[in-house]
């Protein structure tokens, strides 16, 4: 039986310390009878947080920026390039790429992950067996969420649906969409509903990716889940046309939203980095009101999306740079704010994966993190790192803390 006691840890914004326990990789009230020998953590004051989750995210066309020549930084620019890139694609160079985005993202603090993986008949299940791999070969850190999408359309582009299904039936547990890449957005959306009921999985749709308020699908998308009830159970990321909303018409909008079960993902580095490029000056930030629709009940959360890509050319796999880069361009700065960005990050992403064993209470998976930081806030204020993780209750990364090398004092 594998025990840990945990001492003087610093939980939320209590400045007290607590004392934790764990046992069988899950945290509890106290040992059972039986447990005579434990491994006892002494936090010496630190800051103890659950594992942060990163909700979107496409390790199979990460790390690609070598293999593209950009131009204009436009998002058909990016489909194009990353399609060119594309036909490459090797089981083994897909494995090789997102591997190295998943050990950044542990050493950042990452313990939970819903990855997009792209379905077509140009590259088949090529990144879906890579992805399959990485799911049980890193299974020791990062519990891996595989969510198929057609990148290239569905309706347009016949066989796209049969592979579809066949991943769905061999380990992918959520559908994704990308509607807009359909000549039919709106019949798009209705056929993933109804291939997500077959299969009774969730759904995760790349959806209103510009900034013209015009021609919105979001609504079909709230129509369809409420006709199938699957409220909860379906998210839509990107909606950079929400950030071209007046206030009262994206709060009617939120509060619908919040009714029928819609939750929402801002992708900040990805949609700063491709909206708004045709204006010169007074430029629109283009992400999505997070705020605002999470005063209306909507269950959010702040996620990487692409790293070293056409679609985001830079990145270190950090929720909480992500979060951070969010607090900045929607002016979130006090305490309460920078908590909200933090639980983004973290308890919001884990109702919005539906994950019923997170958190630091007995009964909950012992994926922990640990930060030398004043705060929860301070944490995505400072751009803190985390010092070291758990997952289930084993260590999974360290990070000794930076040394400076000062001269010594002169002496008159």
């Amino acid at each position: 039986m594998n025990a840990m006691k945990i001492i003087n840890a610093r939980l939320g914004d209590d400045h007290r310390t607590s004392v934790l326990y764990v046992e069988n990789g899950y945290f509890v009230e106290s040992f059972s009878a039986d447990t005579r020998h434990w491994q006892t953590l002494d936090l010496c004051g630190r800051l103890m947080l659950p594992g942060l989750i990163e909700t979107h995210i496409h390790l199979d066309k990460a790390c690609i920026m070598q293999r593209c020549r950009l131009h204009e930084g436009t998002l058909a620019e990016a489909v194009a390039q990353t399609r060119a890139a594309k036909a490459e694609f090797t089981e083994d160079d897909v494995y090789r790429r997102a591997a190295l985005v998943l050990d950044k993202a542990i050493l950042q603090g990452t313990t939970h992950m819903r990855t997009h993986v792209e379905l077509d008949p140009q590259i088949g299940l090529t990144g879906f067996n890579a992805v399959r791999r990485l799911q049980a070969d890193y299974a020791w850190a990062i519990s891996l969420q595989i969510c198929v999408f057609p990148q290239e359309g569905l309706l347009n582009n016949p066989g796209t649906e049969a592979l579809l299904c066949q991943a769905l039936e061999s380990g992918a547990s959520v559908l994704g969409g990308c509607p807009y890449m359909d000549s039919d957005p709106n019949g798009q959306i209705r056929r993933l509903f109804e291939l997500a009921v077959r299969y009774n999985c969730d759904l995760d749709l790349h959806l209103d990716f510009d900034l013209n308020p015009e021609g919105m699908t979001v609504m079909e998308v709230a129509r369809c889940t409420q006709q199938h009830g699957w409220g909860g159970r379906v998210t839509v990321g990107h909606v950079t046309k929400l950030s071209a909303l007046p206030r009262e018409p994206l709060t009617v909008l939120g509060l619908h939203l919040a009714k029928t079960g819609v939750q929402v993902t801002c992708l900040p580095s990805t949609d700063l980095y491709l909206m708004g490029r045709e204006a010169f000056h007074n430029k629109p930030r283009g992400l999505a009101p997070l705020a605002q629709l999470h005063a209306c009940g909507v269950t959010c959360s702040v996620s990487t999306n692409n790293l070293g890509n056409p679609f985001t050319p830079y990145g270190d796999a950090s929720l909480i740079r992500q979060a951070n880069l969010f607090a900045n361009v929607s002016q979130m700065g006090t305490e309460g704010q920078l908590r909200q960005c933090l639980a983004w990050v973290s308890s919001e992403s884990a109702r919005l994966l539906r994950l019923t064993d997170y958190g630091l209470l007995a009964g909950c998976r012992a994926d922990f993190i640990v930060f030398d930081a004043c705060s929860p806030a301070a944490v995505i204020a400072e751009i803190s790192a985390p010092l070291m993780g758990f997952k289930g209750g084993r260590q999974t990364f360290s990070r000794p803390a930076a040394t400076l090398h000062k001269p010594e004092p002169k002496t008159l």
